[in-house]
């Protein structure tokens, strides 16, 4: 099992979108099964696969395990993906942590989902505060999309203080530069820049995403979007066989 984080200090980089994106390709692809476990309480990673939370805000309540996981976790319309959705208790995430006082609580209950799943992929939300702590305890790679502007490397910078700030031996970490229209001048040095990063293109297909409620390989599977999605997978699976070897 290992657990890939989705996360940056900045929203709006297009997160949830490969979140979402990169479960799909976990399942579907690499035929793993995976969990999207949704930490925003914005919920945008249900919305874009077309799954509501259950009626009763619990998803906070699963780190006071005042509730199960199982009792959670929904189905979605893709063969082994499942997603455990966000609701508003996640506002209040960050207090809830402190007052368990239990500095591994993401990491533990990730570990109890491993039974199930080959893969869990976290979403996680724009903070720098104990949730952010917690998911760098749990993860097995971090990936952090980023905006392709001159400021690139200074905000990778800042992600990779935080992580390393929070763990003795952290784990890998790919940056991604996310929402690339190469027709923009500052845009292409960006990506000239860090040609080692691994790109995901502004395209209407990745807008599309949210239209549809499916993820792009499912409607555009041989589009640029879909193979950026797919090239960043690889990278991924690559970065986990490293760790492990």
């Amino acid at each position: 099992m290992a657990v890939i984080a989705i996360y940056s200090v900045k929203g709006g980089v297009g997160k949830t979108t490969i979140a979402a994106n990169l479960a799909w390709f976990s399942a579907q692809v690499s035929r793993r099964k995976t969990l999207l476990w949704d930490l925003d309480a914005a919920g945008g990673a249900g919305f874009l696969y077309g799954v509501d939370s259950k009626k009763r805000a619990q998803a906070g309540a699963l780190f006071g395990r005042n509730v199960a996981a199982e009792d959670l976790i929904r189905k979605t319309g893709y063969d082994r993906l499942h997603l455990l959705p966000a609701d508003e208790s996640l506002r209040d995430l960050d207090g809830v942590l402190a007052r368990i006082g239990k500095k591994k609580r993401l990491a533990k209950t990730a570990d109890s989902l491993s039974r199930k799943y080959d893969r869990i992929i976290l979403d996680c939300p724009p903070v720098l505060n104990e949730i952010s702590a917690q998911v760098v305890r749990a993860a097995d790679c971090v990936i952090v999309p980023l905006p392709p502007s001159p400021l690139s490397t200074r905000a990778f910078e800042l992600v990779t203080k935080e992580i390393k700030k929070h763990a003795k031996i952290h784990p890998p970490i790919l940056p991604v530069l996310s929402m690339v229209d190469r027709r923009r001048t500052l845009h292409r040095d960006a990506a000239q820049q860090n040609a080692s990063w691994p790109i995901i293109p502004l395209a209407s297909a990745v807008e599309q995403c949210a239209v549809r409620q499916e993820p792009v390989g499912v409607f555009a599977p041989r589009s640029p979007a879909a193979r950026g999605f797919r090239q960043l997978w690889t990278a991924i699976e690559r970065k986990l066989a490293q760790g492990k070897s």
